[in-house]
């Protein structure tokens, strides 16, 4: 009699704690994937979450326990893989892994080490409790590690820059994933205008992944247009080689003519009856719709109106020539160039 007393005392009280485990909503928060690069580490942003459970944690918990699932959530599967046991530190298939979050405070990031290629997969976070008043595994928000040999090409914003005004201010925006925080990729930029300022931080994204955002600040200049301008980023790894991606965006700037100035062929001192052709030379842009006016000190109107003026050099050719270039953007003359003859002996 004493045994079927005690029988069914164990038989209701696990039917009890069952009970009130499946009355228990519990979930896990974090992203659906990250991307991890081999040789490196990758942070797994975890958090979790029960309901009318809380209180009676607080009360009871002496200790809370970390396991990381690897490919089904079903802890008692003999297909079931356990990554990681906080409880004895057990860590299987990996060099190391760290649950740098406070399990009290409900937070359970992971950091995961020396990721290797066959660690693709999906995992589950687990909680355990000692007293066991809590076990389970939260199967609602996997988190699948999707490895890659190669990091991935840095995202540089805007990356199809449209036309700007010389002495505009100009923002360039280069970002790269850091999957692992505690070692983010250095960002770097070359071939920049001179005027640029650059500041880099590590931020965090919505899903509570992080990324490096390198923002480079500077006004255009007309000596900067159809530059290239490269955003270089440097992974360090735990492999014989660093891995080094790199983007580039080219800068168009519009400006009105600059460096406006005039080219004689063969020369500006000449005999009569040479061939002259003078040159009008400019920077601007847009350069395609440039027009050139041609004057001659001492002549109240244009003499032409071409980029390029040729003639057979006579007396009354002699003198000063100047040329003004234009643009939809304004204009720029030259300094007067003089046509002289040789002294003949």
């Amino acid at each position: 009699m004493a045994g079927n007393q005690i029988g069914s005392f164990i038989f209701i009280s696990s039917l009890l704690l069952h009970t009130q485990l499946a009355d228990v909503q519990y979930s896990a928060v974090m992203p659906h994937t990250v991307t991890a690069l081999t040789g490196s580490c990758v942070q797994i942003p975890c958090t979790f979450n029960t309901s009318d459970f809380e209180d009676k944690l607080k009360k009871t918990v002496k200790s809370f326990y970390g396991l990381w699932l690897k490919k089904i959530p079903q802890y008692g599967n003999t297909d079931s893989f356990i990554a990681f046991n906080s409880s004895n530190n057990i860590i299987r298939g990996f060099s190391d892994i760290q649950i740098t979050g406070n399990l009290s405070e409900r937070n359970c990031t992971t950091v995961f080490y020396n990721i290797m290629m066959n660690h693709s997969d999906n995992y589950y976070f687990r909680l355990e409790t000692k007293p066991e008043v809590f076990k389970a595994t939260f199967n609602n928000q996997p988190v699948r590690i999707s490895v890659r040999d190669f990091p991935q090409q840095p995202e540089l914003k805007p990356n199809n820059l449209p036309y700007v005004m010389e002495e505009s201010t100009v923002n360039l925006n280069c970002s790269a994933e850091a999957p692992c925080p505690k070692q983010p990729p250095n960002v770097s930029w070359s071939n920049i205008p001179e005027s640029a300022s650059i500041t880099t931080q590590l931020l965090e994204k919505p899903d509570k992944t992080q990324s490096v955002f390198s923002l480079m600040t500077f006004k255009a200049s007309y000596r900067d247009h159809k530059k290239n301008i490269y955003c270089t980023v440097t992974y360090t790894r735990e492999t014989a080689n660093d891995s080094t991606v790199e983007t580039n965006v080219t800068l168009l700037v519009l400006f009105p003519p600059k460096e406006t100035h005039i080219t004689i062929s063969p020369s500006a001192s000449v005999s009569v009856g040479t061939n002259v052709t003078l040159t009008c030379k400019s920077k601007g842009s847009p350069s395609n719709n440039m027009t050139y006016t041609w004057y001659k000190l001492g002549k109240d109107t244009a003499i032409a109106r071409e980029k390029k003026i040729t003639f057979t050099v006579s007396q009354n050719d002699t003198g000063f020539y100047l040329c003004t270039a234009q643009n939809k953007h304004g204009n720029q003359s030259s300094r007067p160039k003089n046509i002289q003859l040789t002294s003949e002996e």
